[in-house]
């Protein structure tokens, strides 16, 4: 089983794919977003949110820490940002756990604010600039994030996506 993927993502269009193959494997995920800025963690979401279905904008939750989807069929997305978090235990006034419901796809840009405060994240997903582009790198946390990333790996639109499989 995959534990660990690296690809190479050339501009937009190949983070938005990215985010796509991510949407197809990582239903009931908690995923950690890890990221400088700039570096497409609200990119790759929109990528996310897009290939469920969602017509919509979308941008960083950066005031509201969160930002609700409710899709087709029933699927739920959570989209965090806790980038202007000033302490963790914030979190805990607004709930941040009936979020966490094994069931709904939560995506959560600068984790490390909410340390102490946060799930175990099935798939931990790091972008850093490799220019021209990015680099994305995952790692599994749980048994389901391991066979989450087995699946995006061997998702065929990995070929297709700019810069492909490493």
């Amino acid at each position: 089983m995959v534990s660990q993927l690296d690809w190479r993502l050339l501009d937009e269009d190949g983070t938005l794919a990215a985010g796509a193959i991510l949407a197809a494997h990582s239903a009931g995920s908690v995923v950690f977003l890890h990221g400088n800025l700039g570096m497409g963690k609200t990119t790759l979401s929109r990528g996310v949110l897009r290939a469920l279905g969602h017509q919509g904008g979308v941008k960083s939750p950066t005031y509201t820490l969160v930002e609700p989807y409710e899709l087709d069929q029933g699927r739920r997305v959570y989209h965090f940002d806790l980038y202007r978090l000033a302490d963790p235990e914030e979190l805990e006034y607004f709930g941040v756990r009936d979020y966490f419901d094994g069931e709904s796809l939560c995506l959560i840009e600068w984790p490390e604010k909410g340390e102490g405060f946060l799930p175990t994240p099935d798939i931990e997903i790091y972008l850093e600039a490799d220019l021209p582009g990015r680099k994305l790198s995952a790692i599994a946390n749980t048994e389901r994030g391991t066979r989450q990333l087995a699946a995006m790996n061997a998702d065929p639109a990995v070929d297709c996506m700019q810069g492909g499989s490493q």
